[in-house]
């Protein structure tokens, strides 16, 4: 197998996400809004929720833990709040459907939530709070999970989901307040991407079955679990477990979907993960002036940015900075694809008949 990562134009990137999703038999309305979105996490440098999620798709599509052409309904609405049904499929239609109406309930409100159930992974939490931001409105974003693999603090047994949250602050001179995290040290992604390229994990990140850490990234999947954010109870470990819960609760409680915890959580029912989505948009104009909660934000932005730098050649940054020149560096040297993804992407294109343009 080829060492070397070779670069694609964000177009490619997308291109081959559709083909592949087409190729599994997701519609073509559904593709066209989950292709986007997932190659977005991929410009971004997002790479554990790009392109890189495609083969577990399939996985999930072959064993019937979700339906790709499943139907997104209407169970209740009312002028402040709506619970959408996602039919069991995967959760980028539904989500950017979700954060939709909520935005445009609150435009009308000033606040506004929307849950969602019998869903799967969504992708980037951050990439709905963003739609709200472009329409100058603060947007929250939650998620439940597929898997127990989180441990709580001071336990050795996973109980919990990676479980993300998401927020974005509309600004005026800056690029939006953008926080994206997973309530576990890493997102999960990260190991799974680690362990494709056989790298080892940075120690931390995840524990064996005895609680104790782990850096062989292949072992995870053979039991390991990945700890709170924070690593230990030392480093606050317990602040990332209350975290996670709280997602649970918002994410699993309030719309009605599956604990994490459950027996066969995300298995139990053919054609659903039972994983539940929550999303928060706020208007700030129904608070303050126009443009006051912007000029603001900026001023903090502002101020964070200009704190004494430990490394003179190491800036201060702010939440989704590092994405942002990401994104900007990106769009003029391609993606990076790495050749463990790409010869497992290859061999995919080959199983399910799907065009390949990655050579």
């Amino acid at each position: 197998m080829s060492t070397e990562i070779r670069h694609y134009p964000a177009e490619i990137i997308e291109k081959q996400t559709a083909e592949f999703l087409l190729s599994f038999g997701m519609p073509d309305d559904y593709v066209k809004t989950t292709a986007m979105i997932m190659t977005d996490s991929d410009k971004r440098g997002i790479d554990t929720h790009g392109i890189a999620c495609i083969p577990n798709y399939r996985i999930r599509a072959k064993n019937n833990w979700i339906t790709l052409d499943g139907k997104i309904t209407t169970v209740r609405n009312n002028p402040l709040t709506a619970l959408l049904d996602a039919g069991g499929g995967l959760g980028y239609p539904v989500a950017h459907k979700a954060m939709s109406i909520a935005i445009e309930k609150a435009q009308k409100m000033g606040l506004a939530s929307v849950a969602v159930r019998n869903s799967a992974h969504f992708g980037a939490t951050g990439y709905y709070t963003r739609m709200a931001a472009a329409e100058g409105l603060v947007g929250f974003a939650f998620t439940s999970t597929s898997a127990p693999r989180v441990v709580p603090a001071l336990a050795a047994e996973g109980r919990l989901g990676t479980n993300p949250i998401a927020f974005t602050a509309p600004t005026k001179r800056n690029k939006p307040f953008n926080l994206d995290m997973a309530t576990s040290t890493v997102a999960s992604g990260k190991i799974r991407n680690k362990a494709v390229e056989g790298q080892p994990l940075p120690k931390g990140w995840a524990v064996d079955e005895n609680g104790q850490p782990m850096t062989d990234a292949a072992e995870y999947f053979n039991g390991a679990n990945m700890t709170s954010l924070g690593g230990t109870r030392e480093l606050g470990s317990h602040k990332g477990y209350g975290l996670g819960s709280m997602v649970e609760i918002l994410g699993a409680c309030l719309t009605g979907s599956s604990l994490v915890m459950s027996p066969n959580h995300g298995k139990r029912t053919p054609g659903s993960m039972e994983i539940g989505h929550f999303f928060i948009a706020i208007d700030p104009t129904f608070f303050r002036d126009k443009g006051a909660f912007e000029e603001t934000t900026d001023q903090l932005i502002d101020d964070l940015r200009a704190t004494q730098r430990v490394d003179p050649d190491q800036p201060v940054m702010v939440a989704g900075e590092p994405e942002d020149l990401i994104e900007e560096e990106r769009a003029k040297t391609g993606i990076p694809i790495p050749p463990g993804l790409r010869e497992k992407l290859k061999t995919l294109a080959a199983e399910t008949g799907a065009e390949f343009y990655l050579d």
